[in-house]
């Protein structure tokens, strides 16, 4: 079972840049498809970007396309959100998902698809 603790969030500018981390212990991380969502206040969470365990597949929310991309360092058991370009409406708490899988091109947009959680890290961005 694979534990999730995610780092790098704050307060920053609008047009501004963050990169979160989401450390993984207590497992094999190299076999767990991961997967980033955020929930904003009063809203449902969303899905915003997911990478296969192999990192041969990524998926991007449209909301974020060409602003966030995910990555993951299978040696250090992290997976990133480099998220540039923020905007106002990105404030929300991110959580990185962890699932373990054996197709290395798996990758889900469904937060029900995930089996373990982070406690979330808060990112805010002023206008």
């Amino acid at each position: 079972q694979v534990q999730l603790v995610e780092s790098g969030g704050g307060l920053v500018q609008a047009g501004g840049s963050l990169r979160l981390s989401c450390a993984a212990s207590g497992g094999t991380f190299s076999s767990y498809a991961m997967g980033w969502f955020r929930q904003a206040p009063g809203k449902e969470r969303e899905f915003v970007a997911g990478i296969s365990w192999s990192g041969s597949r990524t998926a991007t929310a449209d909301s974020v396309k060409g602003r966030f991309a995910t990555s993951r360092d299978n040696a250090k058991n992290t997976v990133y959100l480099q998220m540039n370009s923020l905007k106002p409406e990105d404030t929300a708490v991110y959580y990185c998902a962890g699932r373990l899988v054996a197709p290395r091109s798996w990758v889900s947009v469904a937060s029900r698809d995930y089996d373990y959680w982070g406690q979330g890290t808060q990112v805010t961005v002023s206008s």
